[in-house]
């Protein structure tokens, strides 16, 4: 079991798992500042809910899904107000440039998350299942899935 309430523990996680979580909170909203917050508040719940874990990989799947999980509240509570994403945030000119990056964002979030993980983070479809308590084969269909609503929305483009 793993203690969080030293100093040196915190400081380990955070400069551990910021890169990665950022990367995929990003992934789901359109706002770094919102994937910030989602980022930290996350963080903030590792510290007040001080969770235990069975060892590292436990750890790190629990930071997942709870960042999946805040960015998707955050996107939904944007769409309730009848916001789109897109103007709720101020998105970064460069990022909007490539529009594979866009194309990806606009996919729901089962596909995203796993294209996400599966492409940009460099893991396999087993770690994935892991992480979210999917079965492999669902994670592998959503990537399937995925990989086709992506190309069908970049021929639309071009």
């Amino acid at each position: 079991m793993v203690s969080y309430g030293t100093d040196e523990n915190i400081r380990r996680i955070v400069e551990q798992y910021s890169s990665t979580l950022l990367h995929l909170a990003a992934a789901r909203l359109h706002s770094p500042a919102d994937a910030e917050d989602a980022v930290q508040e996350v963080f903030l719940k590792l510290l007040t809910a001080r969770p235990s874990f069975r060892d590292a990989e436990h750890e790190k799947a629990w930071l997942i899904r709870a960042t999946l999980h805040r960015a998707s509240d955050l996107r939904r509570m944007a769409e309730r107000r009848n916001i789109p994403l897109e103007e709720a945030a101020r998105p970064d000119p460069q990022e909007d440039a490539l529009s594979l990056v866009s194309a990806v964002r606009a996919l729901p979030d089962k596909y995203s998350a796993v294209i996400h993980l599966y492409y940009y983070e460099g893991y396999s479809i087993k770690e994935i299942a892991k992480m979210l308590g999917l079965p492999a084969a669902t994670v592998g269909t959503r990537l399937a899935r995925g990989r086709e609503r992506l190309r069908q929305m970049l021929k639309e483009e071009i």
